[in-house]
């Protein structure tokens, strides 16, 4: 079984966000990017199910700039068998992602789909839900745990109040959530494969699909900084600031 993996680069997790000072977007000069932490997972277990010979070939695929390709060797270091860059310089939104994911479904049609159920950056959580409606795929979302066997994935995924368990008809979008599994540490000798690996580049147009952006951003701001907190004395102090300062009671 053939498993496409779509990993994102975005902002390090450690790095402070700026906004640039024109207020457009977010200021990404000089900062360290990486792969997005919930498609490091979709990584990991793509392996995985590699490695429980369930999966035969892991192809990862990434749509942006030219330096994806770093995070797309980073995902052959994990494990991925080779790498598909959609290469474009246009401002990428999620129904866009998804429709350039929907050409590389058909052309190489796999059977396990798998994504990172958001991306850190923009939050969106909205391509793997727009891949699976574009390409009419059954679709498994937040999954904690994935077991696949007889051309079915069984997937157990978080909700309010406990667990749910599907089962899905492969091919089938499954996307990750933070407790699917915890990603392996790359190793020199794999960063050094993954080098060698193929890496194939195309754009937009190639695949017949027009990414331009539908949504405009008018405005980005940091959020407001909290103010001090305050030292009370006493219980009725505290319901009296509530009351009539905070004004939550």
């Amino acid at each position: 079984m053939k498993v496409l993996v779509a990993v994102k680069r975005v902002v390090d997790y450690n790095v402070k966000v700026r906004v640039k000072s024109d207020h457009t977007g977010v200021d990404t000069a000089n900062v360290k990017m990486s792969m997005n932490p919930f498609d490091e997972i979709a990584i990991e277990e793509a392996v995985r199910l590699r490695e429980k010979g369930v999966a035969s070939e892991i192809i990862a695929v990434s749509c942006g700039v030219t330096q994806c390709t770093e995070t797309l060797r980073t995902a052959m270091a994990i494990g991925a068998d080779r790498a598909i860059l959609v290469e474009t310089s246009e401002e990428l939104q999620p129904l866009a992602v998804a429709k350039l994911l929907k050409a590389l479904v058909d052309k190489e049609q796999p059977g396990l789909i798998i994504l990172g159920k958001q991306a850190i950056d923009d939050d969106c959580n909205q391509t793997g839900q727009m891949l699976a409606a574009l390409a009419d795929l059954p679709q498994v979302t937040f999954a904690s745990k994935v077991e696949v066997a007889d051309g079915k994935a069984t997937v157990s995924r978080e909700i309010d109040g406990g667990l749910e368990t599907l089962s899905v008809t492969l091919p089938a979008v499954i996307t990750a959530d933070l407790r699917l599994n915890e990603p392996r540490y790359v190793t020199l000798p794999n960063i050094m494969k993954a080098k060698k690996k193929p890496l194939e580049v195309v754009k937009p147009e190639d695949l017949g699909v027009d990414v331009s952006p539908r949504i405009k951003t008018l405005k980005v701001n940091e959020p407001p900084k909290r103010s001090a907190g305050v030292k009370v004395p006493d219980v009725a102090t505290l319901v009296a600031k509530l009351k009539n300062e905070a004004k939550v009671i």
